[in-house]
């Protein structure tokens, strides 16, 4: 893995441009644009990914509501340019806690996959009581189902 953003695809470099824009501003209405239709969110709470792109978006326009001084702090590419590891640091409920953001695009520079891990235990507990508050009655029609 590199630090170095050139290692990114060009398109992939764009996408993930764009997603710091829209962090920024906190403002995700064009975030359908750079994801997949068929992409895959993996929660650091359920065990079961959620999917299609509907979920991601529901989840990540709902999160950025519920943590408080958010930061990214690192950047970290794979040798194929098409994923990234994004180190955060956030606060919920007071309670500070970091994570990783790992992004997986394809080469148009769409996200397929996005997973979050969070630490420490009383922070992620923290965090799922505030998202399940939120989405607890939206996100099971999105988990994955098991294939036979």
């Amino acid at each position: 893995m590199s630090t170095m953003s050139q290692n990114l695809q060009p398109a992939v470099a764009t996408a993930l441009q764009r997603w710091h824009e829209m962090l920024e501003r906190k403002d995700f209405s064009q975030l359908s644009e750079i994801v997949h239709p068929e992409a895959v969110f993996r929660s650091p709470i359920a065990n079961t990914p959620y999917a299609p792109a509907q979920a991601l978006i529901l989840v990540l326009t709902t999160v950025i509501q519920v943590f408080e001084n958010f930061a990214y702090h690192r950047q970290l590419a794979t040798d194929d340019g098409l994923s990234v590891v994004l180190e955060f640091s956030a606060q919920v409920e007071g309670k500070n806690l970091k994570g990783i953001d790992l992004i997986r695009f394809n080469s148009d520079g769409l996200i397929v996959e996005f997973e979050v891990m969070v630490r420490p235990l009383n922070s992620l507990q923290a965090l799922g009581a505030q998202m399940a508050a939120r989405l607890s009655d939206k996100m099971p029609a999105f988990k994955v189902k098991a294939s036979a």
